[in-house]
């Protein structure tokens, strides 16, 4: 089992839906005093309005903003550029950075660069992942999500979801976009934002590392009480509407499934590895992140593990349990995957005669 490097750089994903205020968020972020030592990778210049902020041109690729933010445009590919900007501080041939953000296309999946941040062997090493904040419009963000299957799996993989343009839109217009994003994903920490105006601290250290505490927190992380509502939070609404998609706002979220499973017995390893090798082999296209604190056998101390689609970070072993309660307890955000599915393939391979494993949140 892995540790966290405590010393490693947060990495903080944006990504929102073209139009969602995702580049008028970062223009304001980039400015805000909070933001210094931070390395903000964009793929142009020329997408966030830093002409009349920019303060030192370091060279082609990089520059400083009079916040002390650094901005980086992607040159080639993210794994080189990522690994040049580390290598650039380490020779202090830029500027000092203690937090890296990326920003995304508005058409981008997140799960790739979330694959890269958990495959690639320097970079595991030296950055971790801190969250994925996502950005939804206020005034269009319920009709975009009804027809852009795109814009769902950017909510529903998130950690932060930022309402833009609140100014813009009616009270009754930003509830109903608030409900949608919370039954999509129930644990994500949900902001309301005006021309790009929100506080960095919202956003950030939503990790598993808590830099308040200097510690794991894996409870402030998992937020797996967040599920125990009584439903599966499948914004499946029984209705049958045919073929006809004109007014079904529920058009692309009616698959996504957010729930926690809890596993009341105490399992080896390999019985657990093997099932959520199962998973992502046969459906990992379907489930969007997987997030887990385990009870296993070999170890007396809990297991952390997070994947997303076919991808898990090497799982990391903590210290102590933060409380009373050693079940396992793992929280899955799927689109068309069902908790049964999910629970039946853990049965198949851990359940003995007369015995039950699982739990219900």
């Amino acid at each position: 089992m892995n540790k966290v490097e405590v010393d490693s750089l947060p990495v903080s994903v944006i990504t929102g839906f073209l139009g969602s205020g995702k580049t008028t968020l970062l223009n304001r972020l980039i400015q805000h005093p909070h933001m210094a030592k931070t390395a903000v990778v964009i793929n142009e210049f020329g997408e966030i309005g830093i002409d009349n902020m920019l303060v030192e041109h370091v060279d082609d690729n990089v520059v400083l903003m009079s916040s002390g933010c650094l901005c980086c445009t992607i040159r080639s590919d993210l794994v080189d550029t990522l690994k040049d900007l580390f290598k650039r501080r380490a020779k202090q041939e830029i500027p000092d950075f203690d937090r890296l953000v990326i920003e995304t296309t508005g058409l981008a999946d997140p799960a790739p660069i979330l694959h890269t941040l958990m495959s690639d062997p320097f970079l595991m090493s030296r950055y971790r992942l801190d969250g994925v904040i996502s950005t939804a419009d206020a005034v269009l963000g319920v009709d975009t999500m009804a027809k852009h299957d795109e814009a769902v799996k950017q909510a529903a993989v998130a950690d932060r979801v930022v309402i833009t343009k609140v100014d813009m839109a009616d009270d009754d217009a930003i509830t109903t976009l608030e409900d949608r994003l919370r039954g999509l994903n129930p644990a994500a920490g949900i902001h309301r934002a005006a021309n790009g105006d929100i506080d960095p601290e919202l956003l950030f250290n939503a990790g598993l590392y808590d830099p308040e505490t200097k510690s794991l927190d894996v409870q402030r992380w998992l937020r797996a009480e967040a599920y125990e509502d009584g439903h599966d939070h499948d914004n499946d609404h029984g209705d049958d509407h045919g073929d006809d998609h004109a007014h079904d706002v529920n058009r692309h979220d009616d698959q996504i499934q957010a729930y926690c499973v809890y596993l009341e017995e105490r399992l080896p390893w390999d019985q657990v590895a093997s099932w959520l090798e199962l998973l992502t082999t046969y459906r990992g296209d379907d489930i969007l992140r997987i997030k887990g604190m385990l009870n296993v056998a070999e170890s007396e101390t809990p297991v952390v593990v997070h994947g997303v689609q076919h991808m898990f970070h090497p799982p990391v072993q903590l210290d102590a349990w933060p409380d009373d309660d050693h079940r396992s307890r793992i929280v899955f955000i799927t689109r068309g995957l069902s908790r049964d599915v999910v629970e039946n393939m853990l049965t198949a391979l851990t359940k003995k005669p007369g015995e039950g494993a699982i739990h219900e949140a």
